[in-house]
């Protein structure tokens, strides 16, 4: 017992943990917590010598985390979210009301539900309601009012100044590696449906060059278009968040799009105290590991993924 008295896990270097794992690294999660490498490599050296095992591998093409390291970041979840709720109850002030929240079907899946499930359990007299749809159609849904807010994705030079802006992320042209795309004439496309800004994009950038896409698919979740592009079927257009290693980067044939950034946006005429709190609560997950996390998976190493010209 005196032993295990010695021994701490502190709540800031599992914070560094899982945004290690979020991120796919010491670096990328450095700057998305806005540390340096070194502070963050440090709070992890710390943990290491308090609990006298490595966590982190650090031999060459080895998985990036140890055994004992994956074992002690399922516990990480479970420590931080009950370290957060504790505090947030601590504070929590009387809240009643009903909120119409819009999300993106990525974002159902995410850290997201765990805040929505955390806030009801301590506001519940707070009634809330998600839709899940395509960005474009929560837009406007918003502009008539069916919603108090939405968490969508627009291109970064369209974020608005009242826009709570969560996180940013690039796009990219991907492809199966066994896919040859045709030297002349229409290139097979991958698409969201009507209501895809993406696609709009797409299409109105051919109209200005010689591409030509022929819509292969059309699909409205990213999880049918991530597996229409590990079969072959086509070319597609994802975040980075879904990028894969069976996935091969189109560079220099198709023009780059533009980054994307994934807001909260309110109606116009909302004023709402939940509503506050629970965009508040959002935002400070957020910054404390630099997005939104799709699940428990270690992210990709994006620099790894193989290009295509």
């Amino acid at each position: 017992m005196t032993e295990l008295n010695a021994r701490r896990l502190d709540v800031d270097a599992l914070r560094a943990l899982q945004a290690i794992r979020l991120h796919g690294g010491v670096t990328r999660a450095a700057a998305a917590l806005r540390l340096s490498q070194s502070a963050v490599s440090h709070k992890i050296r710390r943990l290491e010598a308090n609990i006298g095992c490595e966590l982190l591998s650090r031999k060459p093409d080895a998985p990036l985390f140890t055994e004992l390291g994956e074992e002690l970041l399922d516990y990480a979840e479970r420590i931080l979210s009950l370290h957060d709720e504790a505090l947030l109850s601590l504070s929590k002030s009387s809240l009643a009301g009903r909120i119409t929240l819009g999300m993106t079907e990525d974002t159902t899946c995410t850290d997201l539900s765990r805040i929505l499930g955390r806030f009801r359990r301590l506001h519940p007299e707070v009634s809330v309601r998600a839709q899940v749809k395509m960005s474009l159609t929560l837009r406007s849904m918003l502009d008539d009012g069916r919603l108090d807010a939405a968490i969508i994705q627009v291109f970064a030079h369209e974020v608005r100044p009242s826009d709570v802006v969560l996180f940013r992320e690039d796009l990219h042209w991907v492809k199966s590696p066994e896919l040859s795309l045709p030297d002349a004439g229409p290139i097979p496309f991958l698409s969201f449906d009507d209501a895809c800004f993406y696609r709009q994009w797409a299409f109105e950038i051919a109209k200005d060059s010689d591409l030509v896409f022929e819509t292969v698919l059309e699909c409205t979740s990213a999880a049918g278009i991530v597996a229409g592009v590990a079969s072959g079927l086509g070319v597609a257009i994802v975040s980075s968040r879904h990028l894969s290693q069976e996935m091969e980067r189109v560079a220099g044939r198709l023009p780059q799009p533009p980054s994307v950034a994934y807001v909260v946006r309110r109606a116009r005429k909302s004023r709402n105290p939940a509503l506050d709190v629970l965009i508040a609560e959002i935002k400070r997950e957020t910054d404390r590991y630099g997005c939104l996390r799709i699940g428990p998976d270690v992210a990709v190493d994006t620099a790894q993924l193989r290009r295509s010209g």
